[in-house]
């Protein structure tokens, strides 16, 4: 099977140049510098301090479902998202894969959001993590298997520099030592984003192997509240929950239900 993860990364790096040649670095930073001083809600303590700690996800598309729900309207579903008690908000911002945007971000928090929202997308590069600034982000989302360990570690420091929180994101044993760079969320994908095959085991594989006092967050594959449950009881804290809202008709009633039943 062809590597997605590949192919995305590829096709990043086209957007991100054309991207600077529209408007350069040094104009985005600039644009950025105004909001530096307007606080930023965090995402690692609201998954501490939430007895639910579920991460709904906006996601409209993915590279092996489809559209998902292409009519979805990001300024109903997240805050409905918010009001049924989400702990924060992912939204995909990729175009070409996820049918996302930076501009839905941007919408979510201009209808009254103010839960933490994770910017979810391939970032490779620090002109994205100015883009996550300026539409409203709280977190980025780095994914070790896009990154050297080093490229990591400086994308990390800079989305700190920019009063951004870091959800670093591994799959497997071999991407455990980026946990060292004490990221302010540990996620564990259960999606293969070679093969975009999903295991939920993945997560309780690999909870044993995190840095105990890691705000833990597993990615991916949860559809029931036993789940969380057993992953909560593993010294997981987050639960990013995406197609499982998304394929129903109203995703903020599906969440609100989700969290009764936990």
């Amino acid at each position: 099977m062809a590597d997605i993860l590949f192919d995305i990364v590829n096709h990043k790096r086209v957007e991100i140049a054309a991207a600077r040649a529209a408007l350069p670095l040094e104009q985005l930073q600039l644009m950025v510098t105004p909001l530096m001083n307007l606080p930023v809600p965090s995402m690692s303590k609201a998954l501490s301090r939430s007895r639910s700690g579920i991460i709904a996800e906006f996601k409209r598309k993915s590279p092996s479902k489809g559209w998902i729900h292409e009519d979805a309207q990001v300024e109903d579903v997240t805050a409905l998202y918010q009001a049924g008690g989400a702990s924060a908000i992912s939204i995909l911002t990729d175009e070409k894969y996820f049918g996302g945007c930076d501009d839905f971000i941007s919408r979510a928090r201009a209808c009254g959001v103010t839960i933490p929202v994770l910017y979810k997308n391939f970032i490779i590069d620090e002109y994205q993590l100015y883009q996550a600034r300026l539409c409203g982000a709280s977190a980025v989302l780095l994914i070790a298997a896009c990154l050297t360990f080093e490229e990591c570690r400086s994308l990390m420091d800079k989305a700190h520099a920019l009063g951004l929180e870091v959800l670093l994101e591994m799959h497997s044993e071999s991407e455990l030592a980026y946990a060292e760079l004490n990221p302010d969320m540990c996620g564990i994908n259960n999606r293969n984003l070679g093969t975009f095959v999903t295991e939920v085991s993945n997560s309780f594989r690999m909870a044993q192997l995190l840095p105990d006092d890691a705000v833990k967050v597993s990615e991916s594959g949860i559809s029931d509240p036993d789940t969380v449950r057993q992953l909560r009881e593993a010294g997981f804290r987050g639960f990013l929950i995406g197609e499982q809202f998304m394929k129903h008709e109203h995703p903020g009633e599906a969440l609100k239900q989700f969290i009764e039943a936990l």
